[in-house]
C-alpha cells in the first residue's frame, strides 16, 4: 500500500539545504508536493512592495529550477491559502501539510486558524523553524517578559544553544506518479511592467546558490574587516545578506555555521572581532522578530505611547516627502542614499540611518511614511527588520536611538564619504565639486559652483539644517520637556 502524499508549503524559506519542513517531508517515507501559495490578503495590511516581488519572481524560479534537478517541481497556485490547501489535498489525496513558520502578526492568525481547521478535518499539520536562531516565545527577560533593549536581550540568547544546520540528504526528492495543476510565474505578475528593475539585474542574483555564494565571499574576503568598514557606504563592507535571509535562500543557522567554520582547530568563536561584530547584526533581526512578535502593534503604532501625540510637521502638497523619496533634498549624502534604493532595491546600513533621520526629524515627518516607501522599494523588505529601523530613528520604539541625537547631513557626509566616491557615483550632477564642497554644495563659491556646472541641475536644501534641528529639539520638548541637545 502506498504512502499518501505530504504538502510541502513553501513561505519565506525558498531553499533545499537546512530546511527543517522539507526534511520533515521527506523524512515521512511518501512523495513530497512543494507548492507556493501567492496569497496576498493573508499578509494583511503588508502585502509584499514592488521590489520584493521582482526578487519573489526571480526565487521561485531559481527554487523550481533546484527541485527540478532533483526530479520534483514547483507548484504554484494563487489565492486564500486554506482554500488553495484544500484543492491540494483532495486533488493528490495527501495526508498531511508541512511548512515553515513566519512571525508577521497576520501571518501567525491565519496560520493559528489554518492549523485547527487542518487538524480537525483529519489532515496532519507540522510546522517548523528555518527562520531564526532563536523562537521569539523561547527567550525572556527574568520576570518572563519581553526584552525592550538589545544588549541584554542578546546576552540571553548568547546563552542557548545554536541548532546545527540540518542538509538534505542527496539525490532525488519523492515525487507524486501525477502532478497536480499549477500556475505560472508569468500568471502571478510579479514584474513590473514598467521596467524601474533594469538596475537591479546587474546586481543582484536571488536564489539559494546566490545567498551562499554572497555568504562565502562576504565570510572569506569582508568579514574580518567587518567592523571598521561597515559604515563605509563607497566600501564593499557589509555582507548584503538581507535580502536572501528575508526570503529564506539561506538560513541564519548556516551563516552561523560558515562563521563558525573559520574557528578552525583554534575554536575560537568568534573568530574575529569583524565576525562578533556581524553576528550581532543577525542578533538585531532576531531581535527585531522578538519585538515584533510581543508587541504586533509596532508596524503602524509607536511603541511608545506618548509618541503618538508627537506634533508632526504638516506637508499638505507632500512637496517634501516627495523630493526625499526622489533624491532631490539638497543633501547629497541623502539624495545618494534614495537615488541608490531605487536604483538597486538596496540602500547601504549608514546611509539607512541617515534618510531616516532626516525625513522624522529635518522635515519632521511621520516614520510610517518612511517605512511604507522602504517596503514598496527594498528587495529587503522585511516587516520586522523595518518596523524596527524606523521606531528606533524615530525614536519611538525599544532601544531607540534619543530622538534628540539629529544626524547631521553634511557631517555624517564628511566622517563616512570622506573621499565623496559614494556621493559621486549617485549624484553624479556635483561630481565635479571639491571634495570640501561635496557634501554642502550650496556653500561653493559661484565660480567653483559654475566649474562644477551644477547650476540648475542640483536644488538647494528644502530645509536649513539649524532651523530644521532646532524645530525638532522644540517639538519634543512639547512632548517629554526639557532634552539634551546634541547632534550626531
Amino acid at each position: 500500500m502506498s504512502v499518501s502524499p505530504v504538502i510541502l508549503w513553501f513561505r519565506n524559506d525558498l531553499r533545499l539545504q537546512d530546511n527543517p519542513a522539507l526534511n520533515a517531508a521527506v523524512a515521512s517515507g511518501g512523495p513530497v508536493v512543494p507548492v507556493y501559495i501567492l496569497d496576498e490578503a493573508g499578509e494583511g495590511t503588508w502585502p509584499a512592495g514592488g521590489a520584493s516581488k521582482w526578487w519573489l519572481h526571480h526565487s521561485l524560479a531559481a527554487l523550481d529550477a533546484s527541485l527540478r534537478d532533483r526530479g520534483s517541481r514547483l507548484i504554484l497556485a494563487r489565492g486564500e491559502s486554506g482554500e488553495v490547501l484544500g484543492d491540494l489535498i483532495t486533488a493528490t489525496r495527501a495526508h498531511a501539510v508541512y511548512w515553515n513558520r513566519r512571525y508577521e502578526p497576520a501571518v501567525i492568525a491565519r496560520d493559528k486558524t489554518l492549523k485547527a481547521d487542518l487538524t480537525a478535518s483529519g489532515v496532519e499539520a507540522k510546522s517548523y523553524n528555518s527562520a531564526l536562531l532563536f523562537e521569539p516565545h523561547t527567550i525572556a527577560n527574568k520576570q518572563g517578559k519581553p526584552f525592550q533593549v538589545f544588549t541584554p536581550y542578546w546576552r540571553q540568547c548568547l546563552t542557548q544553544a545554536v541548532a546545527a544546520a540540518a542538509p538534505l540528504k542527496p539525490g532525488p526528492l519523492p515525487a507524486p506518479t501525477h502532478w497536480p495543476e499549477s500556475a505560472t510565474l508569468a500568471d502571478f505578475a510579479l514584474l513590473p511592467t514598467i521596467r524601474w528593475d533594469s538596475g537591479f539585474h546587474g546586481v543582484w542574483t536571488p536564489g539559494e546558490a546566490g545567498a551562499h555564494k554572497q555568504l562565502k565571499g562576504f565570510v572569506a574576503e569582508a568579514m574580518s574587516h567587518y567592523e571598521d568598514r561597515r559604515n563605509l557606504p563607497a566600501q564593499p563592507g557589509t555582507s548584503r545578506l538581507s535580502p536572501h535571509l528575508h526570503f529564506g535562500e539561506v538560513g541564519p543557522r548556516q551563516v552561523w555555521a560558515a562563521v563558525r567554520a573559520l574557528s578552525g582547530d583554534s575554536g575560537v568563536f568568534p573568530p574575529s572581532r569583524g565576525a562578533q561584530v556581524f553576528l550581532s547584526e543577525i542578533g538585531w533581526r532576531e531581535f527585531a522578530h522578538h519585538l515584533l512578535f510581543h508587541f504586533p502593534h509596532t508596524p503602524e503604532q509607536p511603541l511608545r505611547d506618548d509618541f503618538k501625540r508627537f506634533p508632526w510637521a504638516d506637508d499638505h502638497d507632500a512637496s517634501k516627502l516627495t523630493a526625499w523619496q526622489r533624491g532631490q533634498t539638497g543633501y547629497p549624502i541623502v539624495d545618494a542614499g534614495m537615488r541608490e534604493l531605487w536604483q538597486t532595491g538596496w540602500m547601504h546600513n549608514r546611509v539607512r540611518m541617515i534618510v531616516a533621520s532626516f525625513l522624522v526629524k529635518h522635515l519632521r515627518l511621520p516614520w510610517q511614511h518612511g517605512a511604507a516607501w522602504f517596503w514598496d522599494t527594498l528587495v529587503d523588505a522585511d516587516l520586522a527588520s523595518n518596523t524596527l529601523g524606523w521606531q528606533w530613528s524615530a525614536g519611538c520604539g525599544a532601544d531607540a536611538a534619543p530622538y534628540f541625537r539629529i544626524f547631521a547631513p553634511v557631517t555624517q557626509g564628511e566622517r563616512f564619504d570622506v573621499e565623496g566616491a559614494y556621493v559621486r557615483r549617485w549624484v553624479p550632477e556635483i561630481a565635479r565639486l571639491p571634495d570640501n564642497y561635496l557634501h554642502a554644495p550650496w556653500t561653493a563659491p559661484d565660480n567653483v559652483r559654475a566649474y562644477a556646472g551644477i547650476e540648475g541641475r542640483y536644488p538647494d536644501p528644502i530645509v536649513d539644517h539649524v532651523t530644521a534641528r532646532q524645530e525638532a529639539l522644540t517639538a519634543f520638548k512639547a512632548l517629554r520637556g526639557h532634552v539634551e541637545e546634541r547632534d550626531a
